[in-house]
């Protein structure tokens, strides 16, 4: 009985899981919807052999309205597929940033890391240049003050009359997966110009380095800095911000390479001369126009209030003057000019013009009067409840029932962690290289290898198999692993 318990989440929802599971990947909504009205409990389905779930494969995709259905209907939102990755890993691994916004919305966990990599959501929207993702993914550690350059520059600033501490920021910002890489490694590798910058801004540090873990294949050597990875790239643009930004020129690896000996050793030799001049002077350094001050403080309106329906207020209050069809819910402070809380998410998510405005680095332009907008305050009538549940996003979701397929939770807290976002830290990580893995076929089941990165233009068939063969299966899994060599253009 146990055991058909088990292949219930397999053979007893097969066929009403299997279509959810096309119209997730096929961004079909009336279908799911219709699935999702007959049994919500296939939300919570899962595929044979990789685990996708239908929220991994709508995620993946970037249908971020299909995302919103499945988050009604009772869906671990951090749930896990074969390789340990989340529908938010996967929405920045293809850059879908409305999925990535809606899941942070939702209070996805940023701190989840995959089970063969030990990378975050971070890392896999760094190492592809989404840049929007990264600004989402951060919104809960950026406040929305006008000095929060001057204090990440230490420009005129005095600590004391700030509250704000931005160890936590620095902590997101600098965690390393397998091997000592962190997202600035990433972006600086691939040449992501905007990311790295970005990343600059908000802490990220230019003198960390690598480590040698015995399982990590790293052609430049355990001990190098970003600024190694990005000789190793051959992307000008980003060995230059480094520098500017207080990279050394003459720091080595375990190998004894500086990040001149690299590029040569890659035949990078347009990046000689950048890389043989003194020092740059980290002055006259402009911020990212992808900060994005404001964000945190429409997120927090639009988790306590919602963000799609007006029945708070009442039907006198004025249209929003963008969209011309929701209640006006927030004012900009400063114009205090009014918006529905929809548009002002949009905004301040899409915004990257912040250095154009009045010379506040991270505002936003007021889309009515250009003046720069800070933060959000909100005009909803009803007192917002403390403690927002998903139901407060103008859902209904069920948190207690049983999941198909569905994990515990393995992240353990950090006591430190501030109160208002609710998430939690993932447990040190291994000392596994970051790596990729190449499917295992199973017994009738036709897979495509890009699958095991998430992707949804794939789904495997169901099959039906004895307990011995499952077993075997099982036991198979693993033997596809091999060490993941970056690759450097």
């Amino acid at each position: 009985m146990r055991f058909l318990s088990i292949m219930g989440n397999s053979f007893g929802c097969s066929a009403s899981g299997e279509r959810l599971v096309s119209a997730a990947r096929d961004g079909d909504f009336l279908e799911a919807k219709a699935l999702l009205e007959y049994n919500p409990r296939l939300a919570r389905y899962s595929t044979f052999g990789v685990r996708n779930s239908p929220l991994h494969y709508s995620a993946a995709q970037g249908h971020h309205e299909i995302v919103s259905l499945l988050l009604e209907s009772c869906v671990d939102i951090n749930l896990r597929n074969f390789r340990g990755q989340t529908a938010l890993m996967q929405a920045c691994q293809f850059g879908h940033w409305e999925v990535v916004q809606i899941l942070m919305l939702f209070k996805a966990n940023i701190h989840r890391t995959d089970y063969l990599n030990g990378g975050t959501a971070l890392h896999f929207a760094a190492l592809n240049g989404h840049t929007r993702c990264i600004r989402l993914l951060l919104a809960d550690y950026i406040p929305s003050i006008p000095n929060f350059w001057n204090i990440m520059r230490r420009l005129n600033t005095d600590d004391s009359m700030v509250d704000f501490d931005e160890s936590f920021l620095l902590e997101v910002v600098n965690k390393k997966a397998d091997g000592g890489i962190t997202a600035l490694h990433m972006a600086a590798l691939n040449g992501h110009v905007e990311s790295l910058q970005l990343l600059l801004d908000l802490g990220a540090s230019v003198s960390v380095g690598t480590i040698e873990d015995g399982t990590t294949i790293n052609l430049i050597g355990a001990g190098s800095t970003p600024l190694h990875y990005a000789a190793c790239g051959g992307n000008a643009a980003c060995c230059e911000i480094l520098i500017a930004r207080g990279a050394s020129l003459s720091a080595q690896n375990l190998n004894g390479w500086t990040p001149l000996m690299v590029a040569r050793s890659w035949n990078r030799n347009w990046l000689e001369d950048i890389l043989s001049r003194e020092q740059g002077s980290t002055s006259h350094i402009l911020p990212s126009p992808y900060l994005s001050l404001p964000l945190m403080s429409i997120m927090k309106i639009a988790r306590e209030h919602g963000w799609r329906g007006t029945s708070q207020c009442p039907p006198s209050f004025d249209p929003c003057a963008v969209c011309l069809e929701r209640t006006c819910s927030v004012s900009a402070e400063g114009c205090f000019h009014e918006f529905c809380t929809n548009c002002a998410l949009y905004l301040c998510s899409t915004n990257m013009t912040s250095t154009s405005v009045t010379g506040l680095p991270g505002s936003i332009p007021c889309p009515l009067c250009r003046n720069a907008i800070i933060s959000f305050s909100s005009l909803l009538c009803e007192s917002p409840v403390r403690e927002p549940s998903r139901a407060s996003l103008s859902v209904s979701l069920c948190t207690t029932c049983p999941a198909v397929g569905s994990e515990s939770d393995d992240d353990r807290p950090i006591q430190s962690r501030r109160p208002d976002i609710g998430c939690t830290l993932i447990p040190s990580l291994g000392s596994s290289s970051f790596r990729s893995l190449s499917c295992q076929r199973f017994p009738s089941m036709r897979q495509s290898s890009s699958l095991c990165m998430g992707a949804p233009e794939t789904s495997p068939s169901l099959i039906r198999c004895s307990r011995l063969e499952l077993s075997r299966s099982a036991s198979q899994r693993d033997n596809g692993r091999r060490p993941w060599i970056f690759a450097a253009n």
